[in-house]
């Protein structure tokens, strides 16, 4: 019998937060355990059907058989791990194989069905397996161990009636805990709420991880050169440690030495550094863009969708430069926070649209710099907002419509990564060499300052509403 919903209930979303551990080297001892006994059931799973295979048998995917299997041997096999947590690893393989086998039929023959052992796989504790105390965690654990109590290094993002899953996994040998809560969308006083007939284009990229054109001639850029940067400095030092090591590296099928497992390890901790950095800017990007949008009552977001110029070849430093990019998950966090705060985002083709004039509506040369101008109306402006006001006419279909929201006037920047190193007090990373013809040390030409609160005008105004531009 399907669910009811109540029509007057307050309107829910799901939300993770992760939130790092701090623990004794008893609790470590433990807790990579449980990791491991995990794996050991994933690893279960993976043998038997293998097993199965081979002696001609159909393989053991469905959920309810894989719990059947999983009772008959008892009690204690997965050490501390207890059968609520095994049955979510069979949970995820099962999933895992639905998936697969759905994309595989609709014709997506890169599909995989998972058959690759892990030896750490994360630990789901649902609901009634865990509880929150100040910022202690209690964790279930088999019957006849005692009871898993962690600590956690910041307060619980979430209040504790909320949360309905934790789930234990580790990154660069680092403990964390994700919580997973029902948030209640956002709500507003009357005449604040977000309309749906207020539009604005999103032009995703990765100098600008978003340029908004909105309506009533506004519109936002967020720089994401800050985070450029950290990508790039961490590939410089990535290629630097590994030329230091190439001599000493084990060859394949050789054990490695003590000095050799202390670089792997190091050099996991350094990547997982990176992606927490990256990540972290990405979602200040999002927040910013979602948050400017609440404040002029933008109702629908109109995304461009980039990711189908992910599978062209075309070099390999511009195809690790669209590696690096992190579109989807970029994408992924605009859209969680917009839902959030009660706003509808669609994606659309954004091919064509940053070179497109948006006042005669006729194909233009993409333009090398950040300045679009049209050789037939000598139209001139920032070339993602008019990538963003094309995206704003973009219907379902594809097709440019006719309403048109006037070219942002007045242009909020910002930007995200302010935690990344470098960002303050110089525009620049210190680690990086100084531009040629500066005096030695300098972190490269003077600029002009932001203006007062990050608005400006667009190029080409100033001389209309009597105001200087500043150019950022």
């Amino acid at each position: 019998m399907p669910r009811r919903v109540d029509p007057d209930a307050p309107r829910v979303v799901l939300r993770t937060a992760r939130v790092g551990l701090r623990v004794t080297a008893g609790q470590r001892r433990r807790c990579f355990g449980l990791l491991l006994a995990a794996g050991d059931a994933w690893a279960c799973v993976l043998d038997m059907n293998r097993w199965r295979r081979q002696r001609g048998l159909y393989g053991i995917t469905n959920f309810q058989q894989l719990c059947r299997e999983l009772h008959k041997a008892g009690p204690g096999v997965f050490g501390e791990l207890n059968s609520q947590c095994a049955e979510g690893v069979l949970r995820r393989y099962s999933d895992a194989w639905f998936a697969a086998a759905k994309r595989r039929k609709n014709g997506d023959a890169t599909a995989r069905f998972p058959r690759r052992k892990r030896r750490l796989v994360p630990v789901r504790f649902r609901y009634g397996c865990f509880v929150i105390e100040d910022q202690r965690v209690r964790l279930a654990t088999a019957r006849g161990h005692p009871p898993l109590w962690v600590r956690l290094d910041r307060e619980v993002p979430y209040p504790a009636e909320q949360i309905r899953s934790v789930t234990l996994l580790n990154e660069g040998r680092r403990l964390f805990v994700e919580m997973t809560a029902e948030i209640p969308v956002a709500t507003y006083p009357p005449g604040c709420e977000p309309d749906s007939s207020r539009m604005a284009g999103v032009d995703p990229g990765v100098i600008h991880p978003f340029a908004v054109a909105g309506p009533d001639g506004e519109g936002l850029v967020v720089s994401g050169r800050a985070i450029r940067a950290e990508t790039h400095l961490h590939l410089k030092d990535t290629k630097h440690r590994r030329r230091t090591v190439a001599k000493r590296a084990p060859k394949p099928g050789q054990a490695g030495s003590r000095r050799w497992r202390k670089y792997r390890a190091r050099q996991r901790k350094l990547e997982t550094r990176h992606k927490r950095r990256v990540k972290q800017a990405q979602h200040e990007a999002a927040k910013t863009v979602v948050t400017w949008a609440a404040q002029r009552r933008i109702g629908t977001l109109v995304v461009g969708d980039p990711r189908g110029v992910l599978t062209l070849k075309v070099g390999r430093r511009h195809n690790k430069r669209v590696q690096d990019w992190r579109i989807g998950q970029m994408l992924r966090y605009l859209k969680d926070k917009a839902e959030q705060a009660g706003i509808r985002v669609v994606l659309v083709d954004e091919r064509g649209t940053s070179s497109t004039c948006p006042a005669c509506d006729r194909r233009v040369p993409k333009p090398r710099g950040r300045q679009f101008r049209c050789m037939h109306c000598g139209f001139s402006g920032h070339r993602d907002l008019v990538g963003g006001a094309n995206i704003a006419r973009r219907g379902p279909g594809g097709t440019i419509t006719t309403n048109k929201n006037p070219f942002p006037v007045v242009i909020t920047h910002r930007r995200a990564g302010r935690h990344l190193p470098g960002t303050e007090p110089a525009r620049r990373d210190p680690r990086r060499r100084p531009h040629h013809g500066t005096v030695n040390g300098s972190h490269g030409r003077p600029r002009p300052a932001p203006p007062p609160g990050g608005e400006s005008l667009a190029p080409g105004e100033d001389q209309q509403h009597g105001l200087i531009t500043n150019v950022r």
